[in-house]
């Protein structure tokens, strides 16, 4: 009897797990909502900072100050340097 009751739940699995799954989730769900709180607060997306960002580093630039061109400032000593971020390129001045 017992093969034939395991034959049973092994084809019929997805019809009795489904019910007590939606129970359980139905369950968490409601105590969740009454453990946790709903609200979100507002925040700046990342592209709404960045622009932000670079519009305070472009006012606070003098661009009367231009580097000249035959010194070759832009170009990079090392392939490392090449993507070398601004925040982390720190010019001695």
């Amino acid at each position: 009897m017992l093969p034939v009751v395991y034959a049973f739940l092994r084809a019929y699995a997805p019809y009795i797990t489904l019910p007590f799954a939606a129970v359980v989730g139905f369950i968490g769900y409601k105590v969740e909502g009454l453990l946790s709180d709903k609200y979100t607060p507002y925040q700046e997306s990342i592209e709404e900072k960045r622009e932000e960002r670079l519009l305070e580093e472009n006012l606070n630039k003098d661009l009367t100050h231009v580097d000249s061109l035959k010194e070759r400032k832009f170009v990079p000593r090392s392939v490392l340097e090449r993507n070398l971020s601004p925040s982390l390129n720190q010019e001695k001045s």
